[in-house]
């Protein structure tokens, strides 16, 4: 029987070139680069993410937002689509069956209407991560993690920025999801002042 309860801790995907080689790997695949572009660009969780609606994106240009309502919180969300999720977007638009503006934007490909769940979204992180030969624990919510540490590793954004992107109530929530590593923070106590 399966554990139940059990919370299975995933990571984010730390090395740039990581981002890149999973990239790479969904080019031809527009759908599934969208997905993995927006998700690692918005800060939503998977569960967010699959109900995009197609009337939420469609006629949006970088830098403009759409707004979403929480399904963990039932708060609204303003989520603004940068270049690289825009250009992933319009990618995959230009290869979609249906135009009901109602549809989900990320439809499972077993056909009718439906949406990917977060499950096979789940997988499909943790078989993108194996086939780039990227070590750890990967999922979903990797890519709403991933967000966090680049943010923060790469471009320097500060804490409490990061706190409203993910719409946390604290902030020592936000570090869990910046995936602050024991030597990180020994590498701080070697700091000499």
């Amino acid at each position: 029987m399966a554990n139940l309860g059990r919370i299975t801790r995933v990571e984010p995907i730390r090395l740039p070139q990581h981002v890149s080689s999973i990239k790479r790997l969904l080019t031809d695949s527009p759908r599934n680069l969208a997905i993995f572009t927006i998700g690692i660009n918005t800060a939503l969780r998977a569960s967010d993410l699959l109900r995009i609606r197609l009337s939420d994106v469609k006629h949006l240009s970088p830098g403009e937002h759409f707004v979403i309502r929480e399904k963990k919180t039932g708060k609204a969300r303003q989520v603004t689509l940068n270049r690289a999720s825009h250009n992933a977007l319009q990618k995959y638009l230009g290869t979609r069956r249906s135009t009901r503006d109602d549809a989900p934007l990320f439809l499972s490909r077993k056909g009718g209407h439906d949406a990917i769940t977060v499950r096979h979204l789940n997988r499909m992180v943790q078989a993108w991560a194996k086939e780039c030969s990227i070590k750890g624990r990967f999922g979903s919510h990797s890519l709403r993690k991933t967000f966090g540490y680049m943010q923060r590793t790469q471009f320097k954004t500060d804490l409490p920025t990061l706190m409203v992107a993910f719409n946390h109530s604290s902030q020592l929530q936000t570090l869990t999801y910046l995936g602050v590593q024991a030597d990180d923070v020994h590498r701080a106590f070697m700091n000499e002042i």
